[in-house]
C-alpha cells in the first residue's frame, strides 16, 4: 500500500511512525511550544530528536483543536509555522501540517510540505480546491463530530462506527470526484473527536471495518482523554503526560488491526513498542 506525497512515495507495507510537533500555548498533551525565536529552536530541536528516535513522519501545527479551542487566524497560524517548516523540510523525511485553513493550506504547499492533515475532512470553503490543485501532495482526512468548540459538550450518541465510515467513504468519494487519486489519501477516524471514551474504544475494537474501505488508515491514540479514563479506572482521569503506557498499548493495537500510520508523541517509545510487535509476526 502506497500513500503519494509531495516529495514521497510511502510504502506503508510497515507501519510508519508519525512524529507530533505542536507549535501552540495550548495542547492537550502538555508538549505544547510557544511562539518565539527560543522556541522556533527548541521546535527543531524536537523535529531533529524524533527523526534520530525512528519518525518517518513529521505532523506540525500551529493551531490546537483539544475540546473548546479557540481558533487562531491564518496570519498568526503560518508565523508559528514558517520558521519551524521551512527548517524541518531539510531533515528527509515527509513534512505533514496539521491545518484546515485554505490559506495555510497554499502557503505551506509552496514551501514544499509534503501532507495536509486536515481535521475538517477539506469541508471549509477553498481547502478541497486549493489542495485539489497540487498534483502529488498527501492528503489525510478525519472524522470530526460539529467542532472543537463544542465536539465535547455534545458527543456523538449511540454506535458510532457506521457513522465514521460512511462520512469517511463520503469525503473519499467527494475528493476523488475533485480529482484526487485515491494513492493521496489515508482516513483517520478521530479519535476524541466529538466521541465518549466507550465510543472511542468502540472504534478500536472494530477498526478492521474502517481498514476495509480500502485506504490506509493512520490511528491518533496518543495521550488521548479515553486513555486517561481508562487508566483512571474509577478515580480521577490519569493527566496526559502520565498516559504513556496506554498510548503505547493503543498504538500497537491499532497497527495490529490494521492501521498503516500511527501519529503520537513519544517516538522513541512508540518505535520500540512496535519493533517488539514485529518480532512476534510470523517471518
Amino acid at each position: 500500500m502506497i500513500w503519494q506525497t509531495s516529495r514521497f512515495r510511502l510504502d506503508l507495507a510497515q507501519p510508519m511512525v508519525m512524529g507530533i510537533v505542536n507549535l501552540t500555548p495550548d495542547s492537550f498533551s502538555g508538549d505544547g511550544l510557544l511562539a518565539g525565536p527560543m522556541n522556533t529552536r527548541d521546535a527543531l530541536v524536537q523535529c531533529q530528536r524524533m527523526v534520530e528516535d525512528g519518525a518517518q513522519i513529521l505532523d506540525i501545527g500551529a493551531e490546537s483543536s483539544r475540546p473548546g479551542a479557540t481558533s487562531v487566524s491564518a496570519q498568526e497560524e503560518l508565523a508559528r509555522l514558517q520558521p519551524v517548516v521551512r527548517e524541518a523540510l531539510g531533515l528527509g523525511v515527509p513534512i505533514s501540517v496539521d491545518t484546515c485553513k485554505p490559506q495555510v493550506m497554499q502557503a505551506v504547499l509552496d514551501w514544499g510540505v509534503d501532507i495536509i492533515n486536515d481535521i475538517w475532512s477539506l469541508r471549509l470553503e477553498g481547502a478541497l480546491e486549493t489542495v485539489a490543485a497540487h498534483p502529488s501532495c498527501g492528503i489525510c482526512l478525519m472524522h470530526m463530530h460539529l467542532q472543537p468548540q463544542t465536539m465535547q459538550v455534545q458527543p456523538m450518541q449511540g454506535q458510532v462506527l457506521g457513522p465514521v465510515c460512511d462520512f469517511l467513504s463520503a469525503q473519499v468519494q467527494r475528493v476523488c470526484a475533485a480529482g484526487i487519486d485515491r494513492e493521496r489519501l489515508v482516513l483517520d477516524p478521530g479519535i476524541g473527536f466529538g466521541k465518549t471514551v466507550a465510543q472511542n474504544f468502540q472504534l478500536l475494537a472494530q477498526q478492521q471495518e474502517i481498514v476495509n474501505l480500502g485506504l490506509p488508515v493512520l490511528a491518533g491514540w496518543s495521550r488521548k482523554s479515553s486513555i486517561g479514563a481508562v487508566l483512571g479506572g474509577s478515580g480521577p482521569v490519569v493527566a496526559a503526560e502520565q498516559r504513556l503506557h496506554g498510548s503505547l498499548a493503543a498504538a500497537v493495537l491499532a497497527v495490529e488491526r490494521g492501521a498503516r500510520v500511527v501519529r503520537v508523541h513519544d517516538v522513541r517509545e512508540t518505535v520500540q513498542a512496535l519493533r517488539i510487535w514485529q518480532a512476534s509476526r510470523p517471518a
